[in-house]
């Protein structure tokens, strides 16, 4: 399991292989079906855990046990950053992996013997919220090191409509598991999962683009050289200021605002259900049309698409119950649209010596941010009306794609370009 000689800083990848085209790739096809994979097992596995944590203790405790991964995945994630430019990615998710599994298979041991307490659970929740913390940052960097610049956004396309299926299968089955296993199988479930993702990555997994590799210096002397490196390059600044606060206006408006809304008007919760399926399947059909009708202009189209989704987000505090659902499929496709195009434009334009800090960067305003957003958003709707909060969180989102879209880099910019510039090079 050694790991290929470090490439010389700089931004570009050095090409250890020349892969297949995106539709022929059948290692990268292996490798999303493999995360899908991973990813059904943790949606089993987050449902197990919330409805134990349920069956256990009082409904606050319960609360804490699901989100006490958040606080310290936040708190190691920019040393996962770190990591993830100094070492071979596919060792640190290994390790990651194997740590993963034998939290799971402690976890299933003592559930067996005893019944499980609070001290269980919390315990496996804050284990899987540092793993995570040091798993995503390297996992990010994969796909810069198995595709094309030009099929990155191929790739993105099925490797997130692959994950989306995935969770919602691991979320259906979790459900039927945890009720005849309990947390002992739906452990083990997981635990299966992830032994599978480790066997992949060490047997075949294999990179064929190598990333030039951070100098060797103190943790908080690189977290602090990834935060230089984000104030002297304005391209970079401004794709991590939009995919950190990507979710910040829509993640509101759709995980509390459609409950308050179906509930002042009298649409029962079965409304709320109709409008998160909606939300899940315009998301998959918005990530699945970049790979049919990719658009010339990657991050042009991605802003523009989060102006609409803005818009969306003030359409979703009015009207009756057709409007909103509309409205609900309209936002997931955008998200879906989006994410893979903006997330493709980050991966190809990064300085690859700083990739997996600045994907921490990124994943720091879920942790941070996102339960000072949902409060906030509660907390308008109860002062001054439901709708009101749908259309502040909107209209800033679309005021402040302002930004990008004045940026003659991103208007211009187009991954065919850059990889017409890799083959030239």
């Amino acid at each position: 399991m050694n790991g290929p000689v470090a490439a010389t800083a700089g931004t570009e990848p050095v090409q250890l292989s020349s892969p297949p085209p995106f539709r022929r790739d059948r290692l990268v096809h292996a490798w999303i079906g493999v995360k899908a994979l991973s990813d059904a097992g943790d949606a089993l596995w987050t449902i197990a855990l919330a409805w134990t944590a349920v069956q256990t203790t009082t409904p606050a405790v319960a609360g804490l046990i699901v989100a006490a991964g958040t606080v310290p995945r936040a708190a190691v994630l920019l040393f996962g950053g770190v990591i993830a430019d100094r070492s071979d990615a596919r060792r640190v998710m290994i390790v990651c992996n194997v740590v993963r599994v034998g939290v799971l298979v402690a976890a299933t041991i003592w559930v067996l013997a005893t019944p499980p307490t609070v001290a269980v659970l919390l315990f496996a929740a804050i284990a899987f919220g540092v793993c995570d913390a040091f798993y995503e940052p390297s996992a990010g960097t994969i796909a810069r090191q198995l595709v094309r610049t030009s099929d990155l956004p191929a790739y993105g396309a099925v490797s997130q409509t692959a994950s989306r299926l995935g969770t919602m299968g691991g979320a259906a089955i979790g459900g039927v598991i945890v009720a005849y296993a309990g947390l002992a199988g739906s452990a083990a479930a997981n635990a299966v999962t992830f032994t599978v993702v480790v066997a992949f990555i060490a047997v075949w997994l294999r990179p064929r683009f190598l990333l030039a590799r951070a100098e060797k210096e103190s943790a908080l002397r690189g977290i602090a050289q990834g935060f230089r490196h984000l104030s002297a390059h304005p391209t970079t600044r401004t794709l991590v200021l939009a995919l950190s606060g990507l979710n910040l206006a829509v993640g509101p408006a759709v995980g509390i605002g459609l409950a308050l809304r179906a509930h002042d008007q009298g649409w029962g919760a079965p409304s709320v259900g109709l409008f998160e399926a909606l939300l899940g399947l315009g998301a998959a059909i918005g990530a699945v049309s970049v790979a049919k009708w990719r658009p010339r202009r990657e991050a042009l189209a991605g802003f523009w698409a989060l102006v609409v989704q803005g818009a969306s987000i003030v359409a979703l505090g009015f009207g009756p119950v057709w409007t909103v659902a509309a409205a609900a499929f309209i936002v997931g496709a955008t998200a879906g649209y989006v994410s893979v195009l903006l997330s493709a434009t980050f991966s190809a334009t990064v300085d690859t010596a700083y990739l997996g800090r600045m994907g921490s960067i990124t994943r720091l305003g879920d942790d941070c941010l996102m339960p000072l957003a949902m409060a906030g958003f509660g907390a308008l709707a109860s002062a001054a009306g439901v709708w009101v909060p749908f259309v502040l969180f909107g209209a800033a989102m679309m005021a402040v794609m302002t930004v990008p879209l004045r940026n003659r880099t991103f208007r211009e910019m187009s991954l065919r370009q850059e990889a017409a510039a890799e083959v030239r090079d």
